[in-house]
């Protein structure tokens, strides 16, 4: 991996002090993304919930409650209730199949906010959170009204509930949940 970056940083030195273009990719707008990351940052900061706020918005039934990880972390333990999209599989399509409306509150929330599940909830360096991503990602594809669960909540301890195979093996041994 040392040698990879290494000749990543030599290849991309070498084409800056020689003048040459990167290839040219109409598919890519690194200068967009970075925009939308420094638009949305004070706003994402604003838009992080308490666990009891992001429980209130569970309940109250008007948004969509997304879980962008991999289908497999998904099915293991995810918040009850949630939807699964996983960020790889994000398109200008398949999010509108699950939310038509821009306006719609979308929460979200990532690996990194649940502590003691590393089977289903592994962390992820903080820079590298999918928070992070997702919340930038939505914003791209004209998403407007998206909350974070703000928190590092331990599974054993937090209100927010979960379902999937973990939770269903807990019951099933007597163990709750």
């Amino acid at each position: 991996m040392k040698t990879f970056l290494q000749s990543s940083v030599v290849l991309l030195l070498s084409m800056v002090l020689s003048g040459a273009e990167p290839p040219p990719n109409p598919q890519i707008d690194y200068e967009g993304f970075q925009a939308i990351v420094v638009a949305s940052g004070k706003e994402r900061v604003a838009r992080r919930l308490t666990e009891e706020q992001f429980l209130q918005a569970m309940q109250a039934g008007d948004s969509v409650l997304l879980d962008a990880r991999s289908a497999s972390f998904y099915g293991m333990r995810h918040l009850r209730g949630a939807v699964n999209l996983p960020f790889t599989e994000f398109t200008g399509e398949t999010l509108a199949r699950m939310i038509p409306e821009k306006s719609t509150r979308i929460l979200i929330y990532c690996n990194n906010n649940f502590a003691d599940s590393p089977g289903s909830f592994p962390s992820k360096i903080m820079t590298a959170s999918l928070n992070l991503s997702t919340y930038t990602s939505l914003r791209a594809y004209g998403y407007t009204n998206i909350c974070e669960l703000g928190p590092y909540l331990k599974i054993g301890e937090t209100r927010l509930p979960f379902a999937g195979r973990e939770v269903q093996e807990r019951s099933r041994s007597g163990g709750g949940e």
